[in-house]
């Protein structure tokens, strides 16, 4: 099981069908602790997954769109030893 969450609202658009799907389904795998469920729990698992990917897509349909930001130029360093770092790293 992935440990990291991916972002489903992006500049771009809120995610697909799909994706949100798949979210869903990852984090109801995290919350059971079933990687795959068994034929006895597989309509509770399933119906979980449609539950919060429903309610997911709501999420992501009533947000306001997200707003990319502008790049943030690189931050130089006053401290002397990470300056010497640096240039050891640039070559």
């Amino acid at each position: 099981m992935c440990r990291s969450i991916k972002r489903l609202r992006l500049p771009e658009g809120p995610a697909g069908a799909v994706e949100v799907r798949e979210a869903a389904r990852q984090y109801v795998r995290k919350v059971s602790g079933m990687p795959r469920p068994s034929a006895k729990n597989e309509e509770a698992f399933e119906q979980a997954v449609d539950e919060i990917a429903h309610a997911t897509a709501r999420l992501l349909n009533r947000l306001p769109p997200l707003q990319q930001r502008a790049p943030q130029p690189a931050v130089r360093s006053t401290h002397p030893v990470r300056q010497i770092q640096a240039r050891r790293t640039r070559r």
